[in-house]
């Protein structure tokens, strides 16, 4: 894989710009999943439907314009299971990984406070949504084995440039193809437990969706391996979009 020029000339940056990037980068990403959602009821009371897109496009488009923002210093996870999936493949350390998941859960959770400012409402406000079934689970092992696949497929394929536009639109789309309206994102599940609006999730309801994402994860790592046998570490440490290593 041909290696982006300009990525190339770059040295590798000081640990705090990444963890930096992914805790700012995550904040944004809680932020414009909480606070659509806060407008989306605010705008349409009482049609979920309505909502729901109101909610998944902003989320899409929100989505493609934090990738390009951060994506060039960390590789904009803004999610552990991305980023230990990353780990597994080599294309980034373990150390590093372990050292992104903290900032990613505190991002969610500041950004989902700052939406919950923003539009005047208490700064903390724990869920009540309740959200587990059988149904809502595989709807969630489903949406993380995607959305890996789809991060993967790009870099192995040369065509990471086009991973933020991508991964916006996947998102936007798992919002009404899943059942659990595809979070995805361990990081983003505990963020949203700070919110009790359209888009939080109760506490409760949160360790079986992080479960089920993680089995995602678990899942997406063979299937990467059967489709990609041949993804080097190189490859791996473009992901989502490509950064100095």
């Amino acid at each position: 894989m041909t290696r982006d020029p300009a990525v190339a000339r770059e040295s590798p940056a000081p640990l705090w710009r990444p963890l930096f990037a992914e805790w700012l980068g995550s904040a944004f990403l809680a932020a414009l999943v909480v606070g659509s959602g806060i407008a989306a009821q605010q705008l349409s009371p009482g049609d979920v439907g309505l909502e729901l897109l109101e909610n998944a496009a902003a989320t899409a488009a929100g989505l493609y314009a934090i990738i390009l923002m951060f994506g060039p210093v960390s590789g904009a996870h803004f999610n552990p299971v991305v980023s230990f999936v990353d780990a597994a493949f080599g294309g980034l350390t373990w150390h590093r990984a372990a050292a992104y998941l903290p900032a990613q859960v505190a991002g969610c959770v500041t950004g989902a406070i700052a939406a919950n400012v923003m539009y005047g409402r208490a700064a903390v406000s724990i869920s009540t949504h309740h959200r587990v079934t059988g149904g809502h689970l595989l709807g969630e092992v489903i949406a993380t084995l995607g959305l890996l696949l789809l991060i993967f497929a790009l870099t192995r394929t040369d065509r990471g440039a086009s991973a933020a536009a991508a991964v916006g639109a996947y998102i936007g789309a798992a919002y009404f193809f899943t059942s659990s309206a595809s979070f995805a994102n361990p990081a983003i599940t505990v963020g949203r437990m700070f919110s009790n609006t359209f888009a939080g999730i109760a506490p409760a309801s949160a360790p079986a969706y992080i479960a089920a994402q993680i089995a995602g994860g678990i899942l997406a790592i063979a299937a990467i391996r059967a489709l990609y046998p041949n993804l080097s570490p190189a490859d791996a440490s473009e992901i989502v979009v490509p950064h100095p290593s």
